[in-house]
Parts: C-alpha cells; sequence; structure tokens
C-alpha cells in the first residue's frame, strides 16, 4: 500500500496442558512454552510495531509464590526486547548451575514466565498515546486468584462512553476513558460477581474458605461471565484472557470482524490473530487450524477441558475485507488466492483503458503487499492473449502471413518491476519546500523501460487512502520516464467511510474519495448537499444508536464511481506532470467475488456490520464540517 495506515494488533495464546517436565523430554527444553510464543509473535509482527508485551501464569502454584508475570517494550523491535529480557533470567543458571535447565520444577518455583499459560500481544495503535501503558497486555490483580485477570485483544469499541456509564453505575471509577479499559474492568466486575455468587453459595453448604477457593476455581462458568460482560459492546473485536487459576479464553465478535484462529491437541492449545503464524510456528497442516465462531468463545479450562462456547447471537458474517486486501499476511493460502483473484477480475477493465494495446503498454506494481495481486492481474491479461490467439488460429489462420503469426505468437503483457521501495529517507531538513522534495524520493524507479511518449504504464496498488504518496513521490518519479499514460489500479474499492473497528481511518477528510466528491459537489453548485447532511448527521447524535442511518452517505449518492475515480485521478496528479492520469478501482461485486467469506466492506459501501458504525461515520462528518480534528469514537 502506497499510503501506509496503522492496523490491527496481534494475538498469540498457548496453554499447555501437559505438565512442564513433558516437553523438556519430548522437546528437550524447559521453554518449550516460550519459544513456540516467540515464533507466533514474530510470525505476526506484521500487526504491530508499537510495542508488544507478554504475560505467564504458573499453575497451582502455593500461597506466597509468585505465579503471574508480565513484560511489555516500546523498543524498536519489542518482541526481540521482550525474550531478551526473559532469557537474560536463564543466563546465570546456563553459566553455573546447567543442570537446574533441566529440572522443571525449579525452573518454575524459581523462574518467572516459566508457566502453563502464555499470551503475547502485538500493538498498533490506531489512537492516543504510544506509551508503556497503552500496551497489551493488561493486568487486574487481587489476592483471590480467581479474582485476577490479565487480558489482550485486537479491538475497538464504539461505544466507550455507554460502557463507561454502566461501570459508573456499577459503583466503579475507572482511571481513564479507553476501550481497554472498559473491556478489563468489564470483564473484571463479573468475574468478581462469579466469584461472590460462588462463595456465597459454598459458605451456605458448610465448605471452609480454603476448600471454597478449590471449588470456586474448579466451577468458574467463563462463558457466562462473558455472556454478561459482552452484552452491550459494540464493536469488533478477538479478546483473550486468562484468570489467575489458568482458566482462559479468546472471544470473537458476533459478526467475525477481527480474525481469531486456533488448534488443539492433546499436548497444547493455541491461537493468534493468523493462520500461517499458527501452521509455521506448530508445523500443522492448513486444513487443522480452525476459526473461532462469531460470538464465541473457545474456552480452556485449568484441568484443561476445551469448549466452544456462544456468548452473544451471531449476526451476520462480515469479516474485514482490508485483512484480505493488505493487512494479514499474504502467506496464508486463502488469502493468497484471494488477492490474486482481485487483481484478476480488474484486467478486463484494464484491457478496456488501453484499449486492448498490449505492444505499448507496460504492467507493474507499487510495492510490496501488491504483489500477489499483481500476479493475478498478469494471469488475466495473459487469459485475454491465449483466448485472442486461440480464436484467431482458429477463424482466421488463412488471412496470416508468416510475420503476422510470429507477432501472434510473441504476443505477451510486458511485465517490469518500475516502482522500487527505497530505503527509508530521513527529512531532517525542516523547511517544508525542502522535505517535500525528500519524500518525493521514498519511491525510485527503473529507468530506460518505458517507450517515450508512446507506452503507457499501468501501475497496480492494493488501495488508495489518501492518495498522497501517489501524488508526492509515484507519480512523479515515473512520469520521468516519459509514459504517454499513467493508469493507477486499486485491487480494493474506493474507501469513502471511516472504521471504526481496528484500523487508523477515523477522520472523514482523510480520504482522497470523499475529497473528491466534496469538489465535485463544489464545482456543481451541490453545496446545499452537504449542508443537509450535516444537519441530518448532527441530529442523528441525539438518536439511540440503533436507530441511526449513515447519512454520508448522500455525499456521494449523485455520482458514479467512474466520475469519482476521474476526480481523483486530477487530485492524485502532481503538478507538471506530463503524462495523462487515470484511475480504476475494483467494483465491490468483484471484491466480494473475490472474498466470499470476507464480506466485511463498510470503508468502501457504508454498510456498518454494527449499530455504532452508523454514529461513527455522522460523528466523523460532524467532526470534518466543523474543522475538529478529534476521533468519532
Amino acid at each position: 500500500m502506497s499510503d501506509q495506515i496503522k492496523h490491527e494488533c496481534g494475538i498469540a495464546f498457548i496453554r499447555l496442558l501437559k505438565p512442564l517436565s513433558y516437553y523438556q523430554q519430548k522437546y528437550g527444553t524447559a521453554l518449550y512454552g516460550l519459544n513456540k510464543l516467540y515464533l507466533l509473535m514474530e510470525k505476526q509482527h506484521n500487526r504491530g510495531q508499537d510495542g508488544a508485551g507478554i504475560a505467564t501464569i504458573k499453575l497451582d502454584m502455593k500461597p506466597g509464590s509468585r505465579y503471574i508475570s508480565r513484560y511489555r517494550s516500546m523498543a524498536s523491535n519489542a518482541v526481540a526486547d521482550i525474550f531478551e529480557y526473559v532469557q537474560n533470567k536463564f543466563v546465570d543458571i546456563q553459566e553455573n548451575t546447567p543442570e537446574l535447565m533441566q529440572d522443571t520444577e525449579w525452573l518454575k518455583n524459581n523462574v518467572s514466565f516459566i508457566g502453563e499459560v502464555l499470551l503475547g500481544h502485538l500493538r498498533y495503535g490506531t489512537h492516543g498515546k504510544n506509551s508503556i501503558e497503552n500496551c497489551h497486555p493488561f493486568l487486574r490483580q487481587n489476592n483471590w486468584m480467581t479474582r485476577n485477570l490479565v487480558i489482550a485483544g485486537n479491538f475497538n469499541m464504539t461505544n466507550v462512553d455507554e460502557l463507561l456509564e454502566q461501570l459508573y453505575e456499577l459503583g466503579q471509577h475507572p482511571k481513564e476513558k479507553a476501550d481497554t479499559v472498559t473491556v478489563l474492568e468489564k470483564i473484571g466486575h463479573f468475574l468478581d460477581d462469579e466469584n461472590q455468587e460462588l462463595f456465597d453459595q459454598y459458605k451456605k453448604e458448610g465448605h471452609d474458605n480454603v476448600a471454597i477457593t478449590h471449588k470456586i476455581s474448579e466451577h468458574l462458568d467463563i462463558a457466562n461471565i462473558l455472556r454478561r460482560s459482552a452484552k452491550t459492546w459494540d464493536g469488533g473485536y478477538s479478546i483473550c484472557g486468562m484468570v489467575g487459576n489458568g482458566d482462559s479464553f479468546i472471544m470473537r465478535d458476533p459478526a467475525g470482524i477481527r480474525p481469531a484462529y486456533y488448534y488443539y491437541d492433546d499436548e497444547i492449545v493455541v491461537a493468534a490473530s493468523e493462520r500461517p503464524a499458527l501452521q509455521t510456528a506448530f508445523n500443522i497442516q492448513y486444513k487443522d487450524v480452525k476459526e473461532i465462531d462469531p460470538g464465541h468463545a473457545l474456552i480452556i479450562k485449568k484441568n484443561g477441558q476445551v469448549s466452544m462456547e456462544q456468548f452473544r447471537e451471531p449476526t451476520e458474517r462480515l469479516s474485514c475485507s482490508f485483512e484480505r486486501i493488505y493487512f494479514s499476511k499474504g502467506s496464508d493460502v486463502e488469502i493468497y488466492r484471494e488477492r490474486k483473484q482481485l487483481g484478476r477480475l480488474l484486467s478486463d477493465k484494464i484491457l478496456k483503458a488501453v484499449n486492448y494495446d498490449l505492444k505499448n503498454t507496460v504492467f507493474s506494481f507499487i510495492p510490496n503487499t501488491a504483489e500477489v495481486a499483481f500476479f493475478g492481474m498478469v494471469d488475466g491479461v495473459q487469459r485475454y492473449v491465449r483466448n485472442l490467439q486461440k480464436e484467431t488460429l482458429l477463424h482466421k489462420k488463412e488471412q496470416l502471413n508468416d510475420e503476422q503469426l510470429d507477432e501472434l505468437l510473441s504476443l505477451a503483457p510486458r511485465v517490469e518491476k518500475l516502482a522500487v521501495k527505497d530505503v527509508k529517507l530521513r527529512t531532517f531538513i525542516t523547511q517544508d519546500a525542502d522535505r517535500s522534495e525528500m519524500v518525493a524520493h521514498v519511491y525510485d524507479t527503473t529507468y530506460g523501460i518505458i517507450n517515450n511518449h508512446q507506452d503507457t504504464l499501468v501501475a497496480l496498488d492494493d488501495s488508495i487512502v489518501r492518495g498522497t504518496t501517489l501524488k508526492q513521490s509515484i507519480i512523479k518519479i515515473v512520469d520521468r520516464l516519459h509514459p504517454k499514460k499513467i493508469i493507477i489500479v486499486s485491487s480494493a474499492p474506493q474507501i469513502r467511510y471511516p472504521d471504526c473497528y481496528g484500523i487508523d481511518m477515523s477522520r472523514m477528510g482523510q480520504f482522497v474519495a470523499f475529497d473528491a466528491a466534496i469538489q465535485l459537489l463544489t464545482e456543481r453548485g451541490m453545496w446545499q448537499v452537504i449542508e443537509d447532511v450535516y444537519t441530518k448527521c448532527k441530529a442523528s447524535l441525539l438518536l439511540p444508536k440503533e436507530e441511526i442511518v449513515n447519512h454520508v452517505k448522500e455525499i456521494y449518492k449523485p455520482f458514479t464511481p467512474e466520475e469519482i475515480s476521474a476526480k481523483i485521478a486530477e487530485i492524485i496528479t502532481p503538478k507538471g506532470t506530463v503524462a495523462e492520469v487515470e484511475v480504476i478501482y475494483q467494483s465491490l461485486e468483484n471484491l466480494h467475488e473475490a472474498c466470499p467469506k470476507n464480506k466485511g466492506d463498510w470503508y468502501f459501501s457504508g454498510n456498518y456490520p454494527t449499530p455504532g458504525g452508523n454514529k461513527v461515520v455522522n460523528k466523523a462528518f460532524v467532526n470534518w464540517k466543523e474543522g475538529n480534528n478529534q476521533r468519532a469514537y
């Protein structure tokens, strides 16, 4: 993607179902769980580079012994920093008493992080401060083992104000207004409730306090706690949690917006945000990795019992299609195929745009995430070539001379790597003009490939958010090759609406498609549409979120997608560009065809999967109109 956006987060969870001695004997190390957690996190480093954290729980520790450990980092390579910190705990042991590295009982009793339940998190901060306090996992501490709670997740809630108000009504006073704190305290409250109800029940039955402690641990109803906690949540989420006794869970929102995968056998239960991370770390097959069902939680009791429990009624499945287009690694076989199909489905539009003139067209892509879609686009063009050759040879072969036959058989798309992502240039000069000049060189190009003022250059990007990098760098650079025409192709549809479920796209003014629609309305004397939408959006904010509709759709209604694309082409074309610039976008229909199981498309269509989304988009428009640059939720 030419415009970098922060997004998502990554979760990694491991529950060891056997004693630590089992892994020592079978795999030759007591650090089996930690090693696998490191792999799971490194294989998902694309999901968070603002910070990371891990937490572990030791089962069945004696009173007075530390059983929960946590460490978080904001280092430039946070995952490596965390595991270096953990590894340092074993340096003296390995040097001075190496035999103790084989003694799992001693290690568990004397070294932190040697536990059976492990949780890791990688953070991309979509909003708010970047500080160590914002890094997951979050910890809620208590002297009662079964009241301790650790959570980490990939989520955003749209109704934090409402959830905070509910906490106030419960008598709580959270220390900050953040959805992470709100979720932690909400689950924590009902965890406390469950503990108290069980305590009262067993006390009435005449059990002593020590016995009650064990019975609470055995009978905690995690599914019931999650049902009560998540009853009013509005957002997209995959959340991992660990209770101090070792009970744990991974829960997923009712629309399946955020991804969550898992695998378990008689040795381990593991979960992560991306399937290939599990496959690589544990050498397991694609078919063996399952998705956590929307509205369900995978629950692992302290005794190792594993179950999938519903905590909210699932809604229509609207999993995030941006995961498929850009966010998740393309090493997932499903995602790889979908990205290829996204490119393939664009080939007809592209061929029409170049007037089927393959001889004078060069195909390329904008590094690096568009590469797989580019392969699909080339496949589509090659399919056209094969069909053309077949039809010509079947019906017109008598009309061809040797030269024409050679030309027909040699016909193929001209595929080149023209845009090259250069090393990160530091824009250390303070003047804006100098900085703009430096930014223009973030990308470089391959000279001597384009025939001057004759060739059309087709460059595929996976999506276009703001268009600033295209304008400031890419188009400027490739225009130096002197193409007759530059066609920028997006494998995603036009991004028109904010996201509120974990992607850093929450402000209307940052979308080039929105800018294009506003400019068209202004140029055509339709400013009243903007005023009417503002009035409707402002009034809607007084309604319950369930009654709100997305009024911002009316901004785009007067125009065809092609009209908006043409205006976008004008906006992203820098002054002085000689070549004609055209922009081609994917259609919503083709997106759904390519990604049939992941139809969440609210940032393209405005069709939000939760009621809070409509409130967010209207609030975002009001903020834009009033010149308020704050987030809309």
